[in-house]
């Protein structure tokens, strides 16, 4: 059994011992330090949105947050089955303390995880959620007399919400959209995608919608992360339908992965490539933020445009505060992840989509020719393992001493740029590994550079025996 506990949040594999997996008891522990954090932070704010993908396991967590909550004398606004980002959209609006989403994303059936946001709908930060860990660990927490009890509230209509603030964008175009007439393929993994996707479509004036695995259930069908080598059979279907083309996402849609109108995948990476460039077109000289392990075509593609690139730390909470320093007009992660600003500050599967069809629609292509016109980079992903003995910052230190004279960054582990190809070395938080990513305009390129680093860090870990 598996219990991580980070400053995003905790998450872990139902069942076990306390503290080994995510148990119930675990589960009441976690949501009353965040509650207590909540207190202690916005004492005339108490209330929190919660909201749930369709795990098995979601409706007991969700049972445990809320009573724990409530404990505490906080109100909960329960959205039920609902997405990551409409959980975000919903705490503000809601004038609430804070959110909990309780998701583990794109981790297999077996986990779950409760995600904490702050009064902003965002994710809380490092010193804080430092804090709420610290909280946990100590039990510095009380519950309330049966008089300060606090309330519990369903409200169903917040992804409708969602989708209206959406099209109410200037940069959506649902006339547009439903002018070219689109035949699109869904793939919502049997959770909160497979409403909120075809509901959005609807709403833009999509005129063919077929549903593939849109039954909530939270049974998914394959491995939920949307990658090219989990998609391949709804990749067949997509090609065999005779689709525009298809649109695929997590368990908690806050990651966009779409299929070429001939069955091959776009490229998870090339998501926020795309939505980059259309919001770009219409923002002349606008920056733009990704995380260092993301392709360096968001780059190119703002430069383009008269605008400058950013890269942040891994991790979201780390790009949204480099989009907010750099006034970035678009944003996000390699993963698919789209952050468009003047919507809100999380990633959002749904805005991705409703920019993308825009983009498709206006530029009067098909998605294949779309994803022809950018440049055309491959991502090779590799490990190694290290013993518990090995000292990494020190391994990477002397990485960094080996390529002192090329371009580099240590904002995020070891980032080494050569020409238009770079390598970013990352140390795990949670086991003795060090994650190796490398890019280059072919993939045996790639995969010749990530070979050449582990081979490097081989050479260092001999010398130092």
């Amino acid at each position: 059994m598996t219990l991580i506990k980070s400053i995003s949040g905790i998450r872990g594999t139902i069942g076990g011992p306390p503290d080994d997996g995510l148990t119930p008891i675990d589960i009441v522990k976690y949501a009353s330090a965040f509650g207590s954090w909540v207190l202690k932070g916005s004492p005339k704010k108490k209330t929190i949105v919660i909201g749930r993908d369709a795990r098995p396991s979601g409706p007991l967590v969700s049972d445990l947050v809320c009573g724990s909550l409530r404990g505490m004398g906080i109100d909960v606004v329960d959205l039920g089955l609902s997405t990551t980002p409409t959980v975000e959209i919903a705490v503000p609006l809601e004038k609430a303390a804070g959110g909990i989403i309780i998701t583990a994303s794109h981790n297999p059936i077996e986990w779950n995880a409760l995600k904490l946001l702050n009064e902003k709908g965002e994710f809380i930060s490092h010193r804080d959620g430092q804090e709420v860990l610290e909280i946990a660990e100590t039990g510095a927490f009380e519950y309330a007399s049966v008089q300060e009890l606090g309330t519990y509230d369903q409200d169903n209509g917040y992804l409708l919400r969602h989708i209206e603030e959406i099209i109410n964008l200037p940069l959506v175009d649902r006339e547009a959209i439903k002018e070219r007439q689109f035949k699109i393929a869904v793939n919502g993994v049997n959770s909160s995608g497979g409403i909120a996707i075809p509901l959005l479509l609807q709403n833009l004036g999509v005129s063919t919608i077929a549903e593939f695995h849109c039954e909530p259930t939270g049974i998914f069908p394959h491995n939920p992360e949307p990658l090219p080598e989990h998609i391949a059979q709804f990749c067949k279907e997509v090609d065999k339908g005779d689709f525009d083309l298809g649109i695929v996402v997590d368990p908690d849609v806050d990651r966009l992965a779409f299929v070429q109108e001939n069955g091959e995948p776009f490229g998870e990476e090339y998501t926020l490539v795309a939505v980059a460039d259309y919001i770009l077109q219409n923002h002349p000289g606008g920056n733009s933020v990704s995380n260092l392990s993301s392709t360096r075509a968001l780059r190119d593609i703002t430069e383009k445009h008269g605008g400058s690139y950013y890269a942040a730390a891994v991790g979201e909470v780390n790009v949204v505060e480099q989009m907010k320093e750099q006034k970035a007009v678009i944003g996000g992660e390699g993963n698919g992840g789209i952050i468009y600003p003047q919507l809100h500050y999380g990633r959002d599967a749904l805005v991705g989509i409703g920019l993308f069809l825009t983009h498709l629609a206006k530029s009067d292509t098909s998605v294949s020719r779309l994803r022809a016109s950018y440049p055309n980079y491959f991502i090779s992903k590799k490990k190694i393992e290290l013993t518990d003995n090995i000292d990494i910052d020190q391994l990477l230190s002397g990485m960094q001493n080996r390529y002192s004279k090329q371009p580099m960054s240590t904002v995020d582990g070891v980032k080494i740029e050569f020409d238009k190809e770079w390598v970013h070395l990352r140390k795990s938080n949670t086991e003795p590994i060090i994650r190796i990513y490398s890019e280059s305009d072919s993939m045996a390129t790639a995969e010749h550079l990530g070979e050449k680093i582990i081979s490097d860090i081989k050479e260092i870990l001999t010398n130092n025996e």
